[in-house]
């Protein structure tokens, strides 16, 4: 078994279209973590503006967060519409050291209009550190139960999710019910970081970032409000 892994899923308030401001928030957040992983939710440097101009991953505006992340040791995966090799745009989870920003993953089930421009990513994938394999998924990902499986089959520890949800008990709910049921179903940890506050084309949403056990128990989670970082121990 691998060392256990502090995690940290971060919900902070999003400035629409402001790649600067938000990169300036995501660092006060890595650095208030002091956590080895730091999770951001989908689209969390942009805001959920589906017309947002994509974020190259030397775009100096993201330094602020590569130096926290150079001051902590951590990585933070942060949410970004990004344009690959092949030209097309995704909706990406960017994996931030203090080396610099790479690509980790593309969103896989895209729905409504983010169809129109972005490409659904080809592949479930997994980022290793600390010895845990984590399976990463955005948004609707995890909404969807093959999406969960077909990481599962990869051998991975934790399920980490970047997400927004709808403002109401019923999305409340809906996001509980969805992180407990990959924990239990594939006996996984996993990771929720979701939107608090407006983000883009959505004015309210619900928050409740947190953290699953494997046996479905709720081990840390943050209320509606944006700007909170909660952590855990992942053993």
């Amino acid at each position: 078994m691998p060392q256990p892994l502090t995690v940290a899923a971060a919900q902070p308030r999003c400035v629409d279209l402001d790649v600067a401001a938000n990169a300036a928030l995501h660092a006060e957040a890595v650095l208030t973590a002091q956590a080895p992983l730091v999770v951001f939710p989908e689209l969390s440097l942009t805001g959920y503006d589906l017309a947002a101009p994509a974020v190259a991953v030397d775009d100096p505006r993201l330094a602020p967060l590569v130096d926290a992340c150079r001051t902590t040791g951590a990585m933070a995966l942060a949410g970004a519409p990004v344009r690959g090799e092949d030209g097309r745009e995704y909706i990406a989870t960017l994996a931030v050291t203090g080396e610099g920003a790479a690509p980790a993953y593309a969103k896989m089930h895209l729905h409504g209009d983010e169809r129109i421009r972005f490409t659904p990513g080809a592949e479930s994938a997994v980022l290793e550190i600390g010895g845990w394999r984590l399976g990463l998924a955005v948004c609707r990902d995890a909404a969807v139960p093959q999406h969960a499986a077909e990481a599962a089959a990869l051998g991975i520890d934790a399920y980490v999710a970047s997400t927004l949800y709808g403002a109401g008990p019923e999305q409340s709910a809906c996001r509980d019910g969805h992180m407990q049921e990959r924990a239990t179903v594939h006996g996984v940890w996993v990771v929720l970081s979701t939107v608090a506050g407006p983000s883009g084309e959505y004015r309210e949403t619900s928050g409740g970032s947190g953290v699953w056990a494997p046996d479905g128990s709720r081990v840390a989670q943050a209320g509606p409000e944006p700007g909170a970082v909660v952590t855990a121990t992942l053993n």
